[in-house]
């Protein structure tokens, strides 16, 4: 006789994890959820005050290789984080704000302890960006994953207003781009980092130039833009902003070209911002071309405003005020 637990899939392993998180998943409740974690489905009440056309707009997700990273260092508390605020930024680009999140998370054995601590990653960033995190789906695959390695993903729903979706049909030649800080690779450019970095370093090792070890630099979380930017947009002075592009795989110039109209392009000042050393690091024991770290990395700007050139002050100004850190990047021209 052969059990389901003798085959690889602990179901008291499952129903553990459900008894620990459910009062902290709870925690990210807003008042239009309408039912508790452990139904079939999710129950959202779709109630929009103060939006008169809306527009429910929405995203899916991973954080990629950086696991391998979190799985090096036995740190599992900051990758779910990544994975809310990267949703959280791809939907801010389109106008929205977050409404509600939903994760998926997939291993070989499920550990209680590590999972844990993945799912309240993603109710600490629910939190900060007033998303409820209203459901999500542990799968535990005998065979399909190293020993305590796991895979995580994520699907956001937010709202805009229908005439405030930011698609670039705006942006026109001698617009500003305006960058604004990551907080390191954010989650793209993984796999060239571990290639290039783990023959050289421990993730231990404590790196002078990075102030750290080479660990929780590569695990600094990706940041979300929802506070900075969402208020601007919706203030007067987002009329100015064009576009927003996040800067994720494909880099500053293929990322923004998503939001630039065709006969258009960007030309970037690549000397305006310092660049981060994590990044100079990579390039430096890695031999990586100049092409290559600008095509695969956000080398230190994490998200891109288009604005009006008339009015970029304007927005610098805003943005200071908010205690931002702007650097202009660069402008639109047209494509040669």
């Amino acid at each position: 006789m052969t059990t389901y637990r003798e085959a690889g899939v602990d179901i008291d392993a499952g129903d553990e994890l459900v008894k620990r998180i459910k009062k902290p998943v709870r925690s990210t409740f807003t008042p239009n959820v309408l039912a508790d974690i452990g139904l079939f489905g999710s129950l959202y009440r779709a109630s929009f005050p103060g939006i008169r056309r809306p527009v429910l707009v929405s995203s899916v997700d991973g954080v990629g290789t950086k696991l391998k990273i979190a799985h090096l260092m036995n740190k599992h508390d900051t990758v779910g984080q990544d994975l809310v605020n990267h949703c959280v930024n791809d939907i801010l680009v389109c106008g929205a704000k977050p409404l509600y999140f939903l994760d998926y998370f997939a291993t070989g054995k499920l550990v209680p302890d590590i999972a844990e601590q993945v799912i309240l990653g993603f109710v600490k960033a629910c939190k900060e960006n007033n998303c409820a995190l209203v459901g999500g789906e542990t799968a535990e695959m005998p065979g399909m994953y190293a020993l305590g390695e796991y895979d995580i993903a994520g699907m956001i729903v937010g709202v805009v207003e229908e005439k405030k979706i930011l698609t670039g049909s705006n942006v026109k030649k001698g617009d500003i781009l305006i960058g604004l800080p990551s907080t390191g690779l954010h989650t793209n450019g993984y796999s060239l980092a571990r290639r290039v970095l783990l023959p050289t370093f421990d993730v231990s090792t404590y790196i002078p130039e990075l102030q750290t070890t080479l660990g929780e630099a590569l695990l600094a979380i990706h940041r979300s833009y929802l506070k900075v930017l969402y208020p601007l947009l919706q203030s007067v002075k987002g009329r100015y902003i064009h576009a927003l592009a996040h800067i994720t795989g494909g880099g500053i110039i293929g990322n923004t070209l998503r939001v630039v109209p065709q006969g258009l392009t960007c030309a970037i000042d690549w000397n305006a911002w310092e660049r981060p050393a994590l990044f100079n690091l990579i390039q430096h024991i890695g031999n990586v071309p100049e092409d290559d770290m600008r095509r695969t990395m956000n080398l230190g700007i994490g998200i891109v405003l288009i604005v009006d050139r008339f009015h970029v002050d304007t927005i610098l100004h805003a943005l200071k005020r908010r205690k931002e850190h702007p650097y202009v990047i660069g402008e639109i021209v047209k494509r040669s």
